[in-house]
């Protein structure tokens, strides 16, 4: 993440005096900062003399329904404290809009590096392949979280997940469209027409990805998982393709690093991820062209999503308009995954 000087759109002294009701032990005046990078919920640096913390709130305006659910990210992290995955402590949520406009949460900060680009410029290979195994080796862990003793049984509906997702998508596709896509539309019904017959649920994260995880300092090790709104009981291959898209897109397509050489940057390739994913997970069952081609849906109708926003001016980057047209870019590598063969391993 990186700090923005963009000025909060909210009442800055009356979040404070919030905090200093509601957090025990604040000392001092608060400082805030905007952080920058990200293209969903708005989100800040809240300082104290005595405390370093992050808040996450909705966007300002009219939202798509179910979408930036702050209340789902505090729900998950906060239920997930005992766990072995790491994520940031929660500090506290707030359901109504009248202190700062939306509901929010605030979380404890953690120290760490934020990796905005999937290449790792100015790495040691063997720093990034460090990096690369590390977050296949917490995905792992994420998926064999025991979500019912993590009192998360009411987290979502299990089995028939890519069958309520696919509908899921097709809603917001309908709500967020600014212009035709046929790939989309294409997409979409390969895919209700070739739907897997897998009830397995885990905990997912839903936006796995390197940019939401946060590393220790100075070692490739994940002290924190971010960002998790788009979390629910799904199925972890769904998780896995959407980790592994960076692989089949290119450097301009959002950060991918096909075309790469990854062999002399140190990076593994997808199929030594994959693999290093399914031994830390214990998995025998191994994603397929259709969880790819379901990711890639996905990232296709996110970004048709961001270019709402910016019709609407409620979009929270810059260049939200510019990324949104990736949409199309993002289709058209769902259909070509169709098509892709996936190496046994």
């Amino acid at each position: 993440m990186t700090a923005a000087s963009t000025p909060a759109t909210f009442d800055v002294r009356g979040l404070e005096i919030f905090l200093h009701r509601n957090v025990p032990d604040l000392a001092g005046s608060m400082r805030l900062q905007r952080i920058g990078g990200g293209q969903s919920n708005p989100t800040y640096f809240v300082d104290f003399e005595n405390r370093r913390m992050v808040l996450r709130k909705k966007p300002d305006g009219e939202v798509l329904p179910s979408a930036h659910a702050v209340d789902r990210e505090y729900r998950v992290m906060r239920a997930l404290a005992a766990s072995a995955l790491p994520v940031p402590p929660t500090v506290l949520y707030h359901a109504e809009p009248d202190v700062i406009g939306t509901p929010f949460y605030l979380m404890d900060r953690v120290e760490g590096r934020i990796f905005a680009d999937n290449a790792l410029p100015g790495m040691a290979p063997a720093e990034r392949r460090a990096i690369y195994l590390a977050m296949a080796a917490t995905m792992a862990l994420l998926h064999r979280v025991d979500w019912r003793s993590a009192g998360l049984g009411d987290f979502g509906r299990p089995g028939q997940f890519f069958q309520r997702q696919l509908r899921r998508w097709q809603q917001q596709w309908a709500l967020s469209k600014t212009r035709e896509n046929p790939a989309i539309d294409e997409l979409m019904t390969w895919l209700g027409a070739h739907m897997p017959d897998s009830n397995e649920t885990t905990l997912a994260h839903g936006d796995f990805k390197l940019n939401n995880l946060m590393f220790h300092p100075s070692e490739p090790r994940v002290v924190a998982v971010l960002d998790w709104e788009l979390s629910t009981l799904g199925h972890p291959l769904a998780d896995v393709a959407f980790n592994t898209v960076p692989w089949r897109t290119l450097p301009t397509e959002f950060g991918g690093i096909r075309g790469l050489d990854l062999q002399a940057l140190g990076i593994p390739t997808e199929h030594e991820y994959l693999a290093h994913y399914y031994r830390c997970a214990s998995r025998s069952t191994q994603a397929t062209p259709f969880h790819w081609a379901f990711a890639l849906m996905r990232w296709a109708v996110i970004f048709e999503g961001i270019a709402a926003r910016a019709q609407r001016g409620n979009a929270v980057a810059d260049n939200a308009a510019e990324v949104g047209a990736l949409s199309i870019a993002m289709a058209r590598r769902g259909l070509e995954a169709i098509n892709t063969a996936v190496p046994t391993l």
